[in-house]
């Protein structure tokens, strides 16, 4: 215990609370820690006298919240590490327990994708099998796949097996440093609260480890645990060829497609989703079809992020003649699609665009299927209140129901369940941060169903002589244009994003909102950190809220809709644009530029980016 007693000499006589709060963590991390590099870096911190670094190590938890754990990966408790993964289990399996008494008759689903931090010993695959040696030691069933998935395999195992639960190791598109833990009810959505608040309090019930943690030797050979990787593939392909409309058009095609994995997961799910649909394999890209935990031809490994990510692909598509790039984030759930315009240019579609695409198709597959009109009172698709409204507009028109959630998959997922419980067929749901729900058997964003179906609807297309381009020109003079524009403000300090929202709620006087931004009118308010809406009777949101996180969208009198709010995961305070015209109208160009005056008149009054220090998305 000498460095035990090095730690408690570190502080100071009369040292403070926060102190001598400090000293009992550090101590306990010295007591509990046996992976040797994080246990190494925190008596080398004690050793040094490095107080600062000790404090952002050790100060504080990570959070658990709806979307799991996500921090990047080191020593301590700020961080994700063995220790974090098998205190954090711990309390999710005491959780558990007291929510379903059978659970040592179903059990969980554990898997994981290729990202890895050699200075802390932390990966993917290790935090995987320490949390499968929690639930194994106290006798619960672990399917743990034996290699990386992409994230919507989870989910899909714990509906087609009807366990209790699921647990995904990914960061999905964050930085290369980043780790995360992210959580599946036994419904296979995300988790919603309360679970989040419960599952925080049992980690914090379950710090120290417990007996036989650390040795995930234990469960090789154990019969608690399985691999199901053989046959959750062979299922989840099986269950993919329903969304096949027209294979005998996939098999012949002449359109060429190029996908990326952007070193992650991707490549042979997609590869496999392909001969699913009896296509020709896409070309991959070489540099980055297999895993690499460093990322090391992309800057973010990000397809949100656009072109940057994509130019390897684009080089590739060129060279091979190819017109179309599929391109996944590292653990597969996302998708972006480029298509190589007339010009020679590449467009890559918003995930508000390749929304609208792949709403048309999946509402016009299914009614060339369903030609009784009855069936529609029972049809669904669902988008995030960020996205745009283009199924909305489609809906109205075509005569099923559309309804939006708040924003993340979790809401949709969770609606899209409820729905299908009912009775109802949830056709399609997505959000504009390009995740796409094609097929219910996974409720949550999937992108290798969203790539092998993008690729049906480019080959069918191209039988009428139309590239995606023009068909979704078309779908906009049919119902109606829809113009997005979002973006973001990066700011570090949570008591100036506060500042800035409270400034918006007390513009004109206290408790007045805006009326106008610059020259335009505003003819509603919604604010979901307070559940206020004009547009209701009572003034009460009809939406969830949420006084954690800042919310507010406003309507304008030209059929303009922004919303800002604070991200989750990132320091950032994003909004999201629209302008929405009907049918009719068609003259997008000056669409554009009068939804670019309402974003510079939102940039300019609302954000104050000078008065409040903000930096703007770097391009």
């Amino acid at each position: 215990m000498a460095a035990a007693a090095a730690a408690a000499a570190t502080a100071a006589p009369g040292s403070t609370g926060m102190d001598a709060r400090l000293d009992q963590e550090t101590e306990r991390w010295l007591r509990w820690d046996k992976n040797p590099l994080t246990l190494e870096s925190v008596k080398r911190l004690i050793a040094d006298g490095n107080k600062e670094e000790l404090q952002k190590c050790l100060g504080s938890r990570m959070e658990f919240g709806t979307a799991g754990l996500r921090a990047a990966m080191g020593t301590g408790t700020s961080h994700m590490n063995d220790l974090t993964i098998i205190q954090t289990t711990q309390g999710f399996c005491r959780y558990l327990e007291k929510q379903f008494s059978d659970l040592k008759q179903r059990g969980v689903v554990i898997s994981f994708d290729a990202r890895a931090h050699p200075p802390s010993g932390g990966n993917s695959k290790r935090f995987a099998r320490l949390a499968a040696t929690t639930f194994i030691t106290q006798g619960i069933p672990v399917y743990l796949f034996s290699g990386i998935t992409p994230t919507p395999f989870v989910p899909y195992t714990v509906l087609h097996l009807k366990l209790c639960a699921g647990i995904m190791i990914t960061a999905s598109h964050n930085p290369k440093q980043d780790n995360g833990y992210k959580v599946y009810w036994d419904n296979g959505a995300q988790i919603t609260s309360p679970h989040d608040k419960g599952i925080s309090r049992a980690i914090e019930e379950n710090l120290e480890p417990w007996p036989q943690a650390w040795d995930d030797s234990l469960i090789d050979g154990n019969p608690l645990l399985c691999d199901p990787t053989v046959s959750i593939n062979k299922s989840y392909f099986e269950d993919l060829k329903k969304y096949c409309f027209h294979r005998s058009v996939n098999k012949e095609t002449k359109v060429k497609f190029v996908h990326t994995s952007v070193h992650g997961v991707g490549h042979e799910f997609v590869q496999s989703a392909f001969q699913a649909f009896g296509f020709a394999p896409p070309e991959a890209v070489p540099e980055q079809k297999d895993p690499d935990p460093e990322f090391p031809t992309v800057k973010y490994p990000n397809p949100e992020e656009g072109k940057g990510v994509l130019t390897l692909s684009f080089a590739l598509a060129d060279k091979t003649k190819a017109k179309i790039v599929l391109a996944n984030d590292p653990d597969a759930d996302r998708l972006a699609v480029a298509e190589k315009q007339d010009s020679g240019e590449w467009r890559v579609f918003s995930g508000n665009e390749l929304g609208a695409l792949l709403g048309w198709w999946l509402f016009t597959s299914w009614k060339e299927k369903n030609q009784d009109p009855s069936a529609l009172k029972d049809l669904y698709m669902l988008s995030s209140t960020v996205s745009s409204k283009i199924l909305r507009a489609i809906a109205l028109k075509e005569g099923f129901h559309f309804e939006e959630t708040l924003t993340g998959f979790k809401w949709m997922g969770n609606r899209a369940k409820q729905l299908m419980d009912q009775g109802k067929n949830v056709l399609f749901a997505f959000e504009e941060a390009i995740g796409y729900m094609c097929c219910p058997f996974v409720l949550d964003k999937d992108g290798v169903s969203a790539a092998v179906i993008s690729a049906e609807l480019a080959s069918f297309l191209a039988t009428r002589n139309l590239s995606l381009s023009q068909q979704l020109k078309a779908i906009y003079v049919e119902y109606g244009y829809h113009i997005t524009k979002a973006s973001y403000f990066i700011c570090h300090d949570q008591g100036t994003i506060k500042k800035l929202f409270e400034n918006l709620r007390n513009y004109d006087g206290k408790n007045n909102y805006p009326k106008t931004c610059g020259r335009f009118e505003i003819s509603g308010i919604r604010d979901l950190t307070t559940g206020y809406d004009d547009s209701q009777p009572d003034k009460k949101a009809v939406l969830p809220t949420s006084k954690s996180s800042q919310m507010i969208t406003f309507t304008f009198a030209n059929g303009g809709v922004a919303t800002m709010r604070t991200s989750g995961t990132e320091p950032k305070i994003k909004y999201y644009s629209e302008l929405c015209a009907p049918p009719g109208n068609s003259d997008p160009e000056q669409l554009k530029k009068e939804l670019n005056e309402l974003v510079s008149a939102i940039e300019e009054h609302f954000f104050q980016p000078q008065k409040y220090n903000l930096q703007p998305k770097a391009e």
